[in-house]
């Protein structure tokens, strides 16, 4: 099942990204529900400091559930709503008053990386891998997200993360 789970130890808020089948993918829902997660965590006083964590040991998140795709970008609207989530998910954790920290394991592809890129700190396992595939699905990715990668990770390492 996929979804987003909450856990509270101390001042520590973890957010984990659960759809181990798909290596966490993230479906539709869980794009609209992760902006509002995070909102919650950063609204409890007990929480001093947010974690984002990939479920498994095998992945942070690997991006969209490309299995979802026809059913909700099928249609002109449906794919501009799509679109909006996605922003709106990706700049989700530079909206946070807490620092976010994002734990990552495994793949970070495609949307994971977007998430990654809006924390203020990432730590990386050793079997940590980042790629951007959407060139080679046919899909582009917006401009915000690109000058975000540029402005992280330089202009020759954000070219060759595809």
């Amino acid at each position: 099942m996929a979804e987003l789970i909450l856990r509270r130890e101390g001042a520590v808020g973890t957010l984990l990204f659960s759809n181990v089948a798909r290596h966490n993918a993230m479906t539709y829902a869980m794009w609209h529900e992760f902006p509002e997660k995070l909102r919650e965590l950063d609204a409890d006083p007990a929480v001093r400091v947010i974690v984002l964590a990939g479920d498994g040991d095998h992945a942070f998140v690997s991006g969209a559930d490309i299995s979802q795709f026809q059913q909700n970008r099928e249609e002109e609207g449906m794919q501009e709503a799509y679109n909006r989530a996605l922003v709106t998910a990706y700049a989700a954790p530079s909206r946070c008053d807490k620092p976010v920290i994002a734990m990552i394991r495994g793949f970070c592809m495609g949307g994971g990386l977007g998430i990654a890129a809006g924390c203020d700190l990432r730590f990386c396992a050793d079997n940590a891998l980042f790629r951007m595939p959407a060139g080679r699905m046919g899909l582009g990715y917006a401009f915000p997200g690109v000058q975000r990668f540029v402005a992280l990770m330089g202009p020759a390492n954000a070219a060759s993360a595809s």
